[in-house]
C-alpha cells in the first residue's frame, strides 16, 4: 500500500512539473493558485495546471509608432522575437524581460514609461512565448541563455551608449543567472519580484492554495529539474546575486504571495555593488508601474541617471501605501 502511494505521488509530481513547464495549444488557462477553491483546487492537485502558450495579437506600434519587430537567432536554433524602439544611439537601451507564462506585451506599460524617460527600449519574448519559437519554459534556466543571446545581439547590432536590463519575476531570475554563467555585464539592472530559491517559490504556490507543501514542492522541484537535466534545488537567484556588480534597483510588493518580501530581501542582501530596495505597499505579484506609477518612474529615472554618474550606496526605501 505504501509503495503504491509512493509511486502515485511521484507520478502526479512528474506530471505536474511537466504541465508547469510545457505550454499547451488548447483549453483555458488555469487560475492562479490564490484564486483556486473547492473542486477547482482538487482538480489542479490531481490533474495539474493547463497553461496555453502565451501569445498576443498586438503589434510593435502598441508601444510606439516607431517601434519595429526584430528576430534574434540562437546557436541552438531557438528564435527570439522582440520589439525595438530606437530613440538614438546616445540613449540607454532598456531591455525588458517578462515573467513566467507571460510574453512581451505584458510589459507595455513599463516600456512606454521608460520611453518617456528618454531611453530606447527592447521588449523580448523568451523562448516558448509570443513570437519566439518553442513551447516550453524552464523558469529562468534556459531563459538565461536567451538573455545572453539578446545581450550579444544588442551590442553587435544596436550599439547604444548604455545597457540596462529590466526583469519581472522569472525575467529577473534569468538576468541574474546570465550575469553569473554567461558573463553578461549590463550597466544597471532593475529586478522586480525576484524569488530567492526554486524550492521556496514552488512552496509558495502550495501555501497560496492552503495546502501543505511537503513533500509535493520537493517532488516538483526534483522532477522538473530531472526533465530538463538540471538540479532544481540549485536554481537559486540568491546565489546568482552574489555575482552582481553593477547598480541595481530591486522592487518588491509587500504582499507578494509567490515571491515573498523576505525572499526579495535575501536576494538584495546577497548582491554586491550599489543597490536600492524599493517596497510597494499593499501590492502583490503584478505590475508595479500600474499601481504605483509615480514612485516607480522616479526610482527608474534615478537608476538611469546613476549609470551616468555613480550615486550613493544601497538604501532601503518604502513607498507610501
Amino acid at each position: 500500500m505504501l509503495g503504491a502511494a509512493f509511486v502515485t505521488l511521484n507520478v502526479l509530481a512528474y506530471n505536474h512539473a511537466y504541465a508547469m513547464m510545457h505550454f499547451t495549444s488548447q483549453g483555458g488557462r488555469t487560475c492562479g493558485p490564490e484564486r483556486l477553491a473547492g473542486l477547482a483546487k482538487l482538480k489542479v492537485l490531481i490533474a495539474g495546471v493547463n497553461i496555453p502558450r502565451p501569445e498576443t495579437d498586438l503589434q510593435p506600434s502598441a508601444v510606439d509608432p516607431n517601434c519595429r519587430m526584430v528576430l534574434i537567432g540562437e546557436p541552438e536554433g531557438v528564435r527570439l522575437a522582440a520589439w525595438y524602439c530606437d530613440q538614438g544611439s546616445n540613449t540607454p537601451l532598456v531591455t525588458l524581460f517578462h515573467g513566467y507564462s507571460a510574453e512581451k506585451s505584458s510589459l507595455i506599460n513599463e516600456a512606454k514609461t521608460v520611453l518617456a524617460l528618454g531611453a530606447s527600449v527592447l521588449l523580448v519574448d523568451f523562448r516558448g512565448s509570443g513570437g519566439s519559437s518553442e513551447s516550453y519554459t524552464t523558469i529562468g534556466l534556459r531563459e538565461a541563455e536567451d538573455v545572453a543571446t539578446v545581450d550579444r545581439y544588442a551590442r553587435e547590432h544596436l550599439r547604444h551608449s548604455r545597457m540596462i536590463y529590466f526583469g519581472q519575476s522569472m525575467g529577473a531570475v534569468a538576468i541574474l543567472r546570465a550575469i553569473r554563467d554567461s558573463g553578461v555585464s549590463p550597466d544597471a539592472v532593475i529586478l522586480e519580484a525576484v524569488f530567492d530559491t526554486m524550492l521556496n517559490t514552488v512552496s509558495n504556490r502550495f501555501a497560496s492554495m492552503r495546502v501543505p507543501s511537503f513533500p509535493g514542492a520537493q517532488l516538483l522541484v526534483l522532477w522538473g529539474g530531472w526533465q530538463w537535466r538540471f538540479n532544481g534545488f540549485r536554481h537559486n537567484p540568491v546565489d546568482y546575486a552574489a555575482h552582481l556588480r553593477c547598480p541595481a534597483l530591486f522592487m518588491h510588493g509587500s504582499d507578494d504571495p509567490r515571491a515573498t518580501l523576505e525572499e526579495g530581501r535575501r536576494v538584495f542582501d546577497a548582491a554586491f555593488g550599489e543597490k536600492t530596495f524599493q517596497i510597494f505597499q499593499n501590492t502583490g505579484h503584478h505590475s508595479y508601474v500600474a499601481a504605483h506609477r509615480v514612485e516607480w518612474t522616479a526610482a527608474v529615472e534615478k537608476l538611469m541617471k546613476k549609470t551616468e554618474n555613480n550615486g550613493v550606496n544601497g538604501r532601503l526605501i518604502s513607498s507610501p501605501p
